[in-house]
């Protein structure tokens, strides 16, 4: 789930004025406003290394607002499995099959090639409820703040609810590395190194200590641009996340894989 906005220029030219006995005709504005969206296909849908979709094909929107003073706002859609296949394994059921992030921000150039990133991001799962009657409902509210030099960005997230259905759990922070470094004209190197922290304790479990969900994650792969919008890639992800805490029905989410995809930018 990031925010990519596009600005569009336009410049129109009349004919020499030594010729015609003209002005040349002013350079339009600038739009201040740019719109991107984007709809991807991935083979599957994990999210900071842990799968999302139960090592299914997701289908991705991405809709994205930014503003030329630096403030945006976009949304993301996908499909989920996760939480029905949690429920089940409890015991419970659940419905909800969607994952809906609403997130917004403002990003500015603070020193000459330094970008400073300050967000609010808000996972929504809508017909979610508390997976079991101990838990709590897996929304989530994330503050974040990034800074990027060149092809490298470091985002911290600091989850200001319980996350992701974690009792006790407020207070959770994710700090990523990532980086996206063009080796050819239509080939992107992408490269990510997070780790994910889980604060609190769950009194009703025994004073459960979350912190045993922590783990450090790691990504690497590519992207080639094929023009007109169009992309495609893959990586490799691997976590050290203890697969005890993350294996549902005989599928460990956190184990290594390769997830490939296919994107459409407009």
């Amino acid at each position: 789930m990031r925010v990519s906005p596009k600005s569009l220029a336009a410049l129109a030219l009349i004919a020499s004025p030594l010729a015609w006995g003209q002005a040349t005709a002013p350079a339009a504005e600038t739009s201040p406003h740019s719109f991107t969206g984007k709809v991807a296909l991935y083979s599957e849908y994990e999210y900071r290394g842990i799968a999302q979709s139960s090592e299914k094909p997701a289908l991705q929107l991405n809709l994205d607002y930014a503003h030329a003073s630096g403030f945006y706002i976009g949304t993301f859609l996908t499909n989920i499995k996760w939480l029905e296949d949690t429920a089940d394994v409890l015991g419970t059921t659940m419905n909800a099959r969607v994952e809906w992030d609403i997130y917004g921000g403002y990003k500015w150039e603070f020193v000459k090639d330094w970008t400073l990133d300050v967000g609010y991001l808000r996972y929504e799962y809508p017909a979610s409820k508390a997976i079991y009657p101990a838990l709590v409902k897996p929304n989530t509210d994330e503050f974040y703040v990034g800074v990027s030099y060149g092809p490298a960005t470091l985002k911290y997230s600091y989850a200001a609810s319980e996350i992701f259905g974690v009792p006790g759990s407020k207070g959770s922070d994710y700090i990523e590395l990532a980086v996206n470094y063009p080796v050819m004209e239509k080939l992107t190197l992408n490269a990510i190194l997070g780790h994910q922290r889980y604060k609190g304790s769950q009194p009703l479990s025994g004073n459960f200590d979350n912190g045993q969900f922590d783990y450090t994650l790691w990504k690497i792969g590519g992207t080639w641009d094929f023009g007109k919008g169009w992309t495609a890639g893959g990586y490799y992800k691997g976590t050290d996340a203890d697969p005890a805490y993350f294996t549902f029905k005989g599928k460990d989410w956190s184990r290594d894989r390769v997830v490939g995809f296919v994107a459409w930018t407009f």
